[in-house]
């Protein structure tokens, strides 16, 4: 059995099944069976996850499968503080994204937790501090840049797919440090396919035996061929004589020895999850950008100006306020390792809670006129503190986040300082669910001019 057959094996859902509670143990919610609730909240959830929020009030409670396991999820902002102040000892994020587990690995910053997970954030916060950010910038411009003078003026493409290759060409180049053609030809459609998982697949984890069968066996045997390709750009790496000169995020965990130093399976653990995690997220908030700014006129025009004249403040709050209207996480999961009480609810161990992204981003009360394009809210001291939550927060905030920020402004720069960008005759689009994120089902289309 191979490493990667392992993780597939291993998988568990949302760990910690607390199906043995009755109802009356937890908030209210849908009695509906485990599965239509499942798929319900993967496949269906920007019409299942208001829907229950309107019948069962600020708190409710969806049972998933496999093993019928609780999830409680929070729309308040004082709910979401309380969980981001926990004791990380206690709300542990690393089993709440359990289901990540095959894809990300058992080493995975998102998976671990306590002391392990101290450690990996300590040995990858330097590559994501404002020095390091500062010496990516140039390189995420020049790709930007060539990406960019690709384009044809005046015909329609789907933005989201250009900004998933250009993303995916980032992480390459900036974490792993692939400049060599070849592998990075071999790189790519390992990752897209990666990334492009249906909610039945994800379901489908938890039921070891469907690995063997249609588009499971072709997820594991797409992740065996992405571990080899990985495996050996770390052996290479380790035996490279520049490896001191390199400033790549995988020469710099290279560099670290003694008890301190990673292994090649948590290297591989490490670099996936800021593969995966680093790039579609950001390419679907690029994509909404533009098909936001292509359908407000003023909007565009100050965008532009803010571009030539150097105003990354604003362009920052078109990036900020496109993740908020179109979020790309639906939720923030902790898993509770004794009981809690939260918001004066008391909650058991073993449940799974967490603040709903997708509400707390639509509240009224949270952000005036929710449903406008309005950047300004977020130079206008608007946002308020656990109302905007793409990154999670407390000592679980997505340690990627500067990045995110830093190479959205500087792709949104680069797009705005050659064309103008418009939309197609009727062009509309809204999310659909791929893998555990939400993208624009048409692909965001634009017309650059």
């Amino acid at each position: 059995m191979t490493v990667t057959d392992e993780r597939f094996a291993k998988m568990q859902p949302l760990s910690g099944s607390v199906n043995h509670l009755a109802p009356r143990d937890l908030p209210p919610g849908p009695r509906w069976p485990a599965l239509l609730q499942s798929i319900a909240l993967v496949r269906f959830r920007h019409q299942f996850v208001p829907a229950m929020h309107k019948r069962y009030g600020d708190v409710f409670t969806v049972r998933i499968m496999p093993k019928g396991s609780a999830l409680v999820l929070f729309t308040r902002p004082e709910h979401a503080k309380e969980i981001f102040a926990g004791d990380p000892e206690v709300f542990h994020a690393g089993k709440g994204n359990a289901i990540l587990g095959p894809i990300m690995g058992e080493h995975s910053l998102l998976l671990q937790d306590s002391s392990e997970h101290k450690r990996a954030r300590k040995l990858l916060m330097p590559a994501f501090n404002g020095a390091a950010l500062r010496g990516y910038q140039s390189v995420v411009a020049q790709l930007a840049a060539e990406e960019v003078d690709r384009w044809a003026p005046g015909v329609a493409f789907r933005s989201l797919d250009r900004m998933n290759a250009l993303t995916l060409e980032v992480i390459l180049r900036v974490v792993f440090g692939v400049t060599d053609e070849a592998r990075l030809a071999r790189l790519r459609p390992l990752v897209n396919k990666t990334v492009d998982i249906s909610p039945a697949v994800l379901l489908g984890w938890g039921y070891p035996f469907l690995q063997r069968f249609g588009p499971w066996k072709a997820t594991v045997d797409n992740q065996r061929r992405l571990d080899e390709v990985m495996y050996a750009e770390i052996a290479e790496r380790r035996a490279a004589p520049d490896l001191a000169e390199r400033t790549d995020v995988l020469s710099q965990l290279l560099r670290v020895e003694g008890d301190d130093g990673l292994s090649d399976p948590e290297l591989r653990d490490q670099l996936v999850t800021l593969l995966l995690a680093g790039h579609e997220t950001t390419a679907t908030a690029l994509a909404w950008s533009l098909h936001e700014l292509g359908r407000h006129p003023e909007l565009r025009a100050r965008a532009r100006s803010a571009a030539a004249s150097g105003d990354d403040d604003f362009l920052e709050a078109v990036l900020k306020e496109s993740m908020r209207l179109h979020p790309v996480i639906p939720m923030v999961v902790r898993h509770l390792m004794k009981p809690v009480t939260l918001g004066g609810i008391d909650l058991p161990a073993g449940a799974n809670i967490g603040p709903s992204i997708l509400i707390s981003h639509a509240r009224e009360d949270n952000h005036r006129d929710p449903d406008a394009f309005r950047p300004e809210r977020f130079l206008d001291g608007e946002v308020a503190t656990n109302t905007w939550i793409p990154f999670g927060g407390g000592v679980r905030r997505c340690i990627g986040a500067g990045f995110s920020l830093m190479e959205g402004v500087a792709v949104l720069r680069e797009v705005l300082l050659r064309y103008d960008v418009t939309l197609p005759d009727g062009a509309t689009d809204y999310p659909r669910v791929r893998n555990i994120t939400s993208v624009p089902r048409h692909g965001a289309r634009i017309v650059v001019v």
